[in-house]
């Protein structure tokens, strides 16, 4: 099981014994609020409260005692109400769970386990960006070729990357953030939603001293499209952990090597080959994001249940739920451990930004010949011209092919520059101008 991987608190949160915490409480709560009401007695609340604080002294006993009783019930919640209501003296224990069905004690309590998983997880993502924002800033002017379809393109910095990757976190934290919202809705409006059993001012206090906020409608259940939404927003910030995993992945090959993940003394690589510095955390983070989207589209296939309820979702929440929180909670502190610690090569990223003869200034030269005049149609002719060239000469066997050579000593290029001009252009600091204010509005 992955939960072993994630923290302690993490894991705490889906135990059956907190899980049976929450509902006692709920019970409680509902209790008090039917002697607000005057329909429990005060001297029977009192019975109710002193049992039910045997079981939250004990609340493994508690626990025990729920699942020994459902192996012959065949009913979780009622193993766990008898359970409790043992615990009570017999007159008071007759107003335990009334006019409660099952699901308003599980689906608010479920509720609540989100949204404790879910402050845990925005805390992750917290820190993982204060970690990422600090790799960012010691490398803002670090140069390194940028590329699209895997092709050199244009020179941007390794501070760029991760700031990139800041801001898609700050997303990240702002899915987690709003979706928590989302999904903090409680109820305890009877067996099909009607409220005719409890006064839906008793769901309202019940769900305020909980933190969440009523359902203004449901059925027996809660509707599955909100946890749809919340897992939906766990897979995608999962996405996003794949996509950075993959980036470091592709840097740490042996052929690029501007970036490699963190190798500790007296790890390994490979039982075969000594040698190998394999990225094996961003190969597992990629491979458990697989996880999270599976997950994702189980919870969508809950979304359609029969009427006014039926439980082909519980047994399936049961597993995704617990399992996504509790694996992206690693995940996140996987990948913050994984930046930290991530050894940057700045020498590689200067020899792999020359592998292309400063053919990364060919837009700049191309836009600078339309400034002087020429269609886009010549000036693009004029630069591929003197790229394939380039090329070629460095094919050849050349080791002087450089593109801004090249472009110098074609006299149709040259004539429209003035001396120093391309010169000018065609370098780092041309490109670089603008990281400072990028920086700035990423707050970095």
């Amino acid at each position: 099981m992955i939960q072993r991987y994630s923290r302690p608190e993490m894991r705490q949160i889906w135990t059956d014994e907190n899980k049976l915490r929450i509902w006692l409480q709920i019970e409680m709560l509902a209790t008090e609020a039917l002697v607000a009401e005057g329909i429990v007695p005060k001297k029977d609340f009192a019975q109710m409260k002193a049992g039910a604080d045997k079981c939250f002294a004990d609340t493994k006993a508690l626990t025990e005692r729920a699942k020994e009783l459902e192996r012959t019930l065949n009913h979780d919640v009622i193993g766990f109400t008898t359970a409790v209501a043992e615990k009570i003296d017999h007159q008071a224990s007759r107003w335990l769970h009334f006019g409660l069905t099952s699901s308003d004690i599980g689906d608010t309590a479920f509720a609540v386990q989100i949204t404790q998983s879910a402050d845990i997880l925005i805390e992750d993502l917290q820190k993982l960006r204060e970690v990422i924002g600090k790799k960012a800033r010691e490398h803002q002017f670090t140069p390194c070729i940028g590329r699209s379809h895997g092709i050199h393109a244009e020179p941007t910095t390794f501070g760029l990357k991760m700031a990139l990757m800041y801001d898609e976190f700050g997303r990240a934290l702002e899915r987690l953030e709003r979706v928590r919202k989302v999904v903090a809705v409680g109820k305890l409006s009877g067996a099909v939603g009607t409220s005719a059993h409890l006064s839906p001012k008793i769901e309202t206090y019940v769900c305020k001293q909980l933190g969440l906020r009523p359902a203004p409608i449901a059925t027996q259940v809660i509707q599955r499209d909100l946890h749809a939404e919340f897992l939906s927003a766990v897979a995608l910030v999962g996405a996003s952990i794949e996509r950075w995993a993959t980036e470091f992945r592709h840097l740490q090959r042996t052929e690029v090597l501007e970036a490699e993940e963190f190798f500790s003394k007296g790890q390994k690589g490979s039982s075969a080959m000594p040698h190998k510095r394999n990225p094996i955390t961003g190969e597992r983070l990629t491979g458990l994001a697989r996880v999270l989207r599976a997950n994702s589209v189980a919870a969508l296939e809950n979304v359609a249940l029969w009427h006014e309820r039926d439980i082909s979702h519980s047994s399936v929440e049961r597993i995704i739920f617990p399992d996504s929180c509790t694996l992206l909670d690693y995940m996140l502190t996987l990948l913050a451990k994984l930046t930290e610690g991530l050894i940057v090569y700045p020498e590689n990223m200067k020899r792999n930004l020359g592998l292309s003869l400063g053919m990364w200034n060919s837009q700049t030269v191309l836009l600078a010949l339309i400034k002087k005049g020429l269609t886009r149609e010549q000036a693009y002719d004029l630069v591929q011209r003197n790229a394939m060239q380039t090329w070629q000469a460095k094919h050849a066997g050349n080791a002087d092919a450089d593109f801004l050579k090249q472009l110098l000593s074609d006299a149709d290029v040259k004539k429209h520059f003035a001396k120093g001009e391309l010169e000018k252009l065609c370098s780092l600091d041309f490109h670089f101008k603008n990281v400072k204010a990028r920086f700035k509005k990423l707050g970095l």
